[in-house]
């Protein structure tokens, strides 16, 4: 008979280590508790909120596979990441890959950007049987990264229709944001899709249009909506303002932080609050409340503030 310990986690299973999960719980060392205290306020937040808003976070009872395909898993560490794109998601991916590539790869920052982002290098739960995915969310530490919503969206922004090598972007939203936003629009604009206005994709955005089209794509949608913290109880919530702490204390968890660091680099383009202050500058009271309204369970549950620069109605 297998013997089960509190953390419902079969104990055959780990070779002498504890689990990240049973680390979290139950730290063994002093500097692990100080966090554990930090991260438990978070989760505590998270629930609350979900609680506060049941009407409108659980309409959706039951997630399917689709619902799953942001949660990369990592079965040697017994760690599930819920990745959300312009939250240092390109540098978790390369993480995550050094963890679960078995010696194929040591230094999270020599593999390319590019690399990182093709599916087949890294295991979602999506692709397991209904018992196996229930197994992992119930034994497996699972965690995500979120950022200010609004500086997270600017940032969408700038990275998918500032940049001229972004012409996928361009035709399959830009065009459309061009033609249903502009009036008068051109031809050249109506084709390329190319100059974007923040304050015509913050009108897509709002439109009830959009919404029922199609979902957001992945660069703007909510966290909520992306990795479904109403129903997934999530261990770990990392921020991208301290990012390195809590990307490092992931990793000590793990129990791989002695070799493996999360990587640093300061990028000068960042977005910044200046910049996003700057960016909402030109949108109407009337919109920034409607888009308030979009992110609003992603400001409540992760604790971030109406900013400042809102003139919301």
């Amino acid at each position: 008979v297998m013997r089960r310990n509190p953390f419902g986690m079969d104990i055959c299973c780990r070779k002498g280590s504890r689990s990240p999960l049973q680390e979290l719980y139950n730290p063994t060392q002093v500097s692990l508790s100080n966090t554990a205290i930090l991260h438990q306020i978070r989760r505590d937040q998270v629930t609350d909120t979900c609680r506060a808003n049941s009407v409108s976070s659980r309409k959706r009872r039951v997630l399917t596979p689709n619902d799953l395909k942001h949660l990369v898993v990592d079965e040697d560490h017994e760690m599930i990441y819920c990745y959300v794109p312009k939250v240092a998601c390109t540098n978790w991916k390369r993480v995550m890959m050094v963890l679960t590539g078995r010696g194929k790869y040591s230094d999270p920052m020599e593999i390319p950007a590019n690399e990182a982002h093709v599916s087949s290098n890294l295991k979602t739960l999506n692709q397991y049987s209904i018992p196996e995915i229930n197994h992992r969310l119930k034994n497996y530490m699972k965690f995500l990264f979120v950022r200010e919503p609004f500086e997270r969206l600017v940032s969408a922004y700038r990275n998918k229709f500032t940049q001229k090598y972004n012409t996928s972007f361009h035709k399959r939203y830009g065009t459309k944001i061009v033609r249903r936003q502009r009036k008068n629009a051109t031809q050249e604009a109506l084709r390329k899709g190319d100059d974007v206005k923040f304050e015509e994709f913050v009108a897509y955005l709002i439109d009830p249009h959009t919404q029922r089209e199609e979902p957001f794509n992945e660069h703007w949608q909510t966290v909520y909506s992306l990795c479904h913290p109403c129903h997934i109880h999530y261990d770990l919530i990392g921020k991208y303002e301290t990012l390195e702490e809590d990307s490092n204390y992931i990793l000590q968890l793990a129990g791989v932080g002695s070799y493996l660091k999360f990587p640093t680099y300061a990028k000068s383009t960042r977005t910044t609050d200046e910049m996003t202050t700057e960016f909402f500058q030109n949108i109407s009271s009337e919109h920034q409340t409607q888009l308030y309204e979009v992110y609003k369970l992603d400001f409540l549950m992760f604790n971030y503030s109406v900013p400042s620069y809102l003139k919301m109605e």
